[in-house]
């Protein structure tokens, strides 16, 4: 049987990169997926498509994570579409860079909204659910960063630490009503994002990380089973970097 066989997950931020990635790992072992993304648009739709070929239920929706009300309404939504949530994945996230002095209040406002707020937006919607059902796994997304900090990214490298503090907070709140949370902290991975950077700063990195190579979403996907299915049913509370030893 499929590791994740008869389990419905929901995806923030899965049109594209690690998102897709994820709900692709899950739908191929057998997960029913609801997905979200701030608009509908081509990306999202051929995403859509490839989960459907696995044979699982999947469904797409335009959503802003980090409008409270508006998570909510997504979640009760899913909720009547699927009967359950059994995994969610916190992935929603934007980058803003530049260093402190040079940080507008908005590039700092923004960052924390999407890739913080986000996340307390829908554990705080799904964790009703969770508990209703008796059990269920969180998994926030992380980063490096958010652990080592970085030069230019005092927003991000935040809002990411910030990920790994409410994922260990809501193991210790909910872990007696069975509910599971952890945060998976990827470094160097090729993504549309880091593929915007420089060769000089791509180089860089790949100079800090013993396996020479920068990391795959599937990577992070292959992870993020491992957290969701019942193999990891004693793991809460965890921090998994995945970073090629940097």
């Amino acid at each position: 049987m499929a590791l994740l066989t008869d389990k419905t997950a929901l995806v923030t931020g899965a049109a594209r990169g690690i998102g897709k990635a994820v709900a692709l790992k899950f739908a191929s072992e057998g997960a029913n997926i609801a997905l979200t993304d701030l608009k509908m648009d081509e990306n999202f739709e051929n995403t859509i498509k490839e989960i459907e070929a696995y044979g699982v239920k999947v469904k797409g929706y335009a959503s802003n994570a980090a409008d409270f009300e508006d998570t909510h309404a997504v979640v009760k939504q899913i909720v009547e579409d699927f009967g359950r949530i059994d995994i969610l994945v916190n992935n929603a996230g934007i980058t803003r860079d530049g260093l402190l002095l040079r940080m507008s209040e908005q590039q700092w406002d923004m960052v924390l909204t999407v890739n913080l707020k986000s996340a307390f937006n829908f554990c705080h919607a799904v964790v009703p659910v969770m508990t209703r059902q008796k059990g269920g796994s969180i998994i926030n997304m992380s980063s490096i960063v958010g652990i080592n900090g970085n030069a230019g990214q005092c927003n991000y490298s935040a809002s990411k630490a910030g990920m790994i503090g409410l994922a260990k907070s809501i193991a210790k709140e909910m872990g007696p009503k069975g509910i599971r949370a952890n945060a998976i902290a990827p470094g160097f991975i090729i993504t549309e994002m880091t593929a915007q950077l420089s060769e000089e700063v791509r180089n860089a990195w790949m100079k800090m990380i013993p396996l020479r190579r920068g990391g795959t979403p599937e990577d992070i996907a292959n992870v993020a089973t491992f957290l969701a299915s019942d193999m990891s049913s004693y793991v809460t509370g965890q921090v998994i970097p995945i970073d090629g030893g940097m």
